[in-house]
């Protein structure tokens, strides 16, 4: 007996509605992830500008090739995550290489780099965690609270909340795992 086919996910449904050209794919694309693009880009480049800048050159780099999108090697919203991080800090360099102009030691622009675009990257995991999880880092780690002041602000048991921090941690460890092998495979490529 043949197994009947798996329904296309929501994100390959609208990569093949964009490689058709339907312009309602692409604002129903641009009204789901523009937020955490514009945020991601935002965190990174640390200029309301710069990150609307880019937050429409990567939806009109979706439009004009979505093909560069591999359902296989992930969701749609890693994907344009990892381009997103990977275009703001390009950017970054750019920007702080013509502020510091040509002989300078750039050691300690690469070191701030790379601190804020990791400072992003874990935030945009974050954020991407489901709301339990989410809350638990953010009062546990963030505030700086005892598991049993998060159980209590959160309503649940100090045990729920232990549960849920090391389970957050661990899908924040792993997706993080994941994101830098997609971008060390995906090298200087757009894909």
């Amino acid at each position: 007996m043949a197994t009947p086919e798996r329904p296309p996910r929501w994100d390959e449904q609208v990569q093949r509605r964009l490689a058709r050209g339907e312009e309602t794919a692409l604002g129903e694309l641009y009204d789901q992830l523009a937020p955490m693009v514009h945020g991601l880009a935002g965190r990174i480049l640390a200029d309301p500008t710069a990150a609307a800048q880019l937050t429409r050159e990567i939806f009109a780099h979706v439009w004009e090739h979505p093909e560069d999108f591999d359902p296989a090697r992930g969701t749609l919203r890693s994907w344009l995550g990892a381009l997103t991080h990977r275009r703001a800090v390009e950017r970054l360099r750019a920007r702080r290489a013509a502020e510091h102009g040509p002989g300078e030691d750039g050691r300690g622009t690469e070191d701030e780099i790379r601190a804020v675009a990791t400072a992003a990257r874990v935030q945009y995991v974050v954020d991407s965690l489901p709301r339990s999880l989410r809350e638990t880092i953010a009062v546990t780690y963030y505030d700086g609270r005892t598991y049993r002041e998060t159980a209590r602000l959160l309503g649940i048991g100090e045990q729920a909340a232990k549960q849920r921090m090391r389970l957050g941690l661990e899908l924040l460890a792993t997706e993080l795992a994941e994101e830098r092998a997609r971008q060390d495979e995906a090298g200087n490529g757009e894909t």
